[in-house]
């Protein structure tokens, strides 16, 4: 049989595009802004995790520009060996103050930050708590370990407490891996349950905070400052590509276990080291935010003024206090429409679909940013109303 066969059968996106359905893969010919030429159309931006707006501050471009002149275009090589600059060191220290956690090791992406702090982490004999929702790239740093992964149900602490008690853990070491905001629906991590019931169980804790960095917290650090609980996570994960408004990822833990990740994770040992203007970029926004946490509760008020729009208007949305704002479409086809139709009248989302969600519970994903005027949100939750409503969406 040909390998290929698969691809040959896979008929989807030509089903999609026949229909002029297809969502995907619209091009830009603009900044990253709240407002893009998307195609040649003016189109308000409802689905960036460009949560603070730097991606268009002129302090962050000038920084991005002056590493390519002062370091070149790349590093041609990892930074176990030829490929560390004095200003990955940097930003390592910086993200490690500013996190107030001893160390942080920095990845090339996010989605490798996930696969290289897993798969390190965590070994043969070893288990892995994953709530059932969290990102795909968590789910890919489990299945590159060698340990057994075990989900539980999304934000089910009775079912997470379930699943460690059947386990045999006098030679084996618990890890627990959750999202600190859901990235599709918006929802928060129920910390204070997860880490009560680690320390009860001897388990460490491990929480992706990519759209936490930035969002959640009285200065932005996240999740764990959100809560209070910034001494009782063992790993940060995040990513410079949202609200750092570069790209690259990190992890942020003790000195232990980072120089542990530095000497065996395979996906940082054996990938060239992040690019001079993206640690450039991500440094100066990471200095905003630590100077400028105001931009958190700009994001939040934005974000809680869209959210009362779209609920005066009788819409259904997933309930949240992040600026993701899911809005339910129910069905696959209709998610598909609804972002064809708002793309025409000038608004961008994202559309959510089986298996991302269940079957039945399609969504819009919106999200927000702390520079989105107010006229455009008004003028976009009109549109999101008028499509719905043509579309019978109850």
């Amino acid at each position: 049989m040909d390998i290929f066969n698969k691809c040959k059968n896979y008929t989807k996106v030509d089903d999609l595009k026949k229909a002029d359905l297809y969502p995907y893969f619209h091009t830009l010919t603009s900044s990253q802004d709240t407002v893009v030429l998307m195609e040649g159309r003016r189109t308000i931006m409802l689905g960036s995790n460009n949560y603070l707006g730097l991606t268009t501050e002129d302090s962050v471009k000038k920084a991005g520009i002056d590493a390519i002149k002062n370091y070149g275009t790349g590093c041609s090589g990892s930074r176990f060996l030829n490929g560390t600059l004095d200003t990955h060191v940097l930003l390592e220290k910086e993200l490690a103050e500013f996190l107030h956690k001893e160390e942080v090791v920095t990845f090339s992406t996010g989605f490798q930050s996930n696969l290289g702090i897993i798969s390190a982490i965590c070994g043969l004999g070893d288990y892995i708590l994953c709530d059932k929702e969290n990102h795909a790239s968590i789910y890919d740093g489990c299945k590159l370990s060698y340990a057994k992964m075990i989900r539980y149900n999304h934000s089910d602490m009775k079912d997470l407490e379930e699943k460690l008690k059947s386990l045999d853990l006098s030679k084996s070491g618990v890890l627990i891996v959750t999202d600190g905001v859901f990235s599709m629906s918006g929802e928060i991590a129920k910390l204070p349950e997860i880490v009560s019931i680690a320390k009860k169980y001897g388990a460490r804790v491990m929480v992706d905070d990519a759209h936490g960095l930035g969002v959640l917290g009285a200065h932005g650090r996240g999740t764990a400052e959100h809560f209070g609980l910034e001494d009782e996570v063992d790993i940060y994960m995040g990513t410079f590509s949202k609200s750092l408004a570069s790209l690259g990822g990190y992890m942020a833990a003790s000195k232990v276990v980072c120089n542990y990740v530095r000497h065996n994770s395979r996906p940082f040992i054996f990938s060239a080291s992040i690019t001079p203007a993206s640690v450039a970029t991500a440094r100066a926004s990471l200095k905003i935010l630590s100077e400028h946490p105001e931009r958190v509760k700009q994001l939040e008020d934005i974000s809680n003024f869209m959210r009362d729009l779209l609920v005066s208007k009788g819409i259904k949305i997933i309930e949240s206090t992040t600026p993701i704002i899911p809005i339910y479409v129910y069905e696959d086809e209709k998610a598909f429409m609804a972002c064809k139709m708002l793309l025409e009248r000038g608004v961008y989302v994202n559309p959510v679909i089986s298996p991302a969600t269940p079957k039945g519970f399609a969504l819009l994903r919106t999200s927000y940013t702390a520079t989105h005027k107010k006229e455009d949100l008004i003028y976009a939750a009109e549109q999101i109303k008028e499509v719905l409503d043509i579309l019978e969406v109850k």
